[in-house]
């Protein structure tokens, strides 16, 4: 019997130690399907070394570029210097902005930021009464701006229809970069604009939100009031390219955790509605 049971036991042992078949994936995840980056505002408290060690951790290689990074009268040499710190976490520096303007001049210094920096586009918000010498500016430099939208607190385009209504043609080179929580925060219907609006749409700046009200505050991505499964199908069906960058307004000195949970949040999506 002890014999036995002495071979039952070793039968059993065996048996476990057998490779199974375990789940691995195959082909490629969703989340590949989408270039996803970090809007520079998150990482404000933080030098931009800092920044792009936190980027690295979390595998992401794009990132929008603030002013208080790289000023706005910086050389195309100390761009250049900036870009090689950049691809050396592995990261691109893929927009300026947002860059505010307020006057011809200040239209003037941020195109020519731009061209310094090698940018086909950049985030811009220019003053109404300027939109029109802001598109002269487009056409002479071939360089687009994205307009930044600001939900219901009282900046300029607070929507992208705002941006529709006053450029008028997307042929034009100035259109869109849409935050779709300050869309929410409008109580504006995201899938129905992205569709409608897509010509218009060069950047997406992703968070979640507290509350769908101009109360509501940046929170971390799937605990908050935003269903993300619709925005990312949408995104599928009008064949978007532009990045998605996660713009965190929430705990600016201490961002990261929350950017973390976001991120993994918005990539487990990208790959469960692939």
């Amino acid at each position: 019997m002890k014999r036995l049971f002495s071979i039952m036991a070793f039968a059993a042992a065996m048996l476990f130690c057998l490779p199974g078949h375990a789940q691995l994936v195959e082909g490629p995840r969703g989340s590949d399907d989408f270039q996803i980056g970090i809007a520079g505002y998150t990482y404000r408290s933080f030098n931009i070394d800092q920044t792009l060690e936190y980027l690295k951790s979390l595998g992401v290689k794009y990132l929008s570029i603030k002013d208080f990074w790289l000023p706005l009268n910086s050389t195309k040499e100390e761009m250049e210097a900036f870009k090689q710190k950049c691809a050396q976490y592995g990261v691109e520096g893929y927009i300026l902005g947002p860059i505010y303007m307020n006057n011809e001049a200040e239209v003037d210094r941020a195109f020519a930021y731009a061209a310094r920096y090698g940018s086909k586009v950049f985030i811009g918000v220019p003053k109404y009464e300027l939109i029109d010498y802001t598109i002269k500016k487009v056409a002479e430099t071939g360089i687009k701006v994205a307009i930044h939208t600001h939900g219901p607190d009282g900046a300029p385009f607070p929507n992208i229809r705002k941006v529709v209504e006053m450029v008028k043609d997307p042929k034009l080179g100035v259109g869109c970069c849409m935050d779709l929580g300050h869309s929410v925060r409008m109580g504006e219907d995201i899938i129905k604009d992205m569709k409608r609006y897509k010509d218009w749409i060069y950047d997406i700046h992703i968070k979640d939100e507290s509350a769908a009200s101009k109360a509501g505050q940046t929170w971390e991505m799937g605990r908050g009031v935003m269903d993300f499964k619709p925005i990312i199908k949408t995104l599928r069906q009008i064949k978007y390219k532009g990045k998605v960058s996660l713009e965190f307004e929430k705990n600016g000195k201490n961002p990261h955790p929350g950017v973390a949970e976001s991120i993994g949040y918005l990539r487990g999506i990208c790959d469960a509605t692939k």
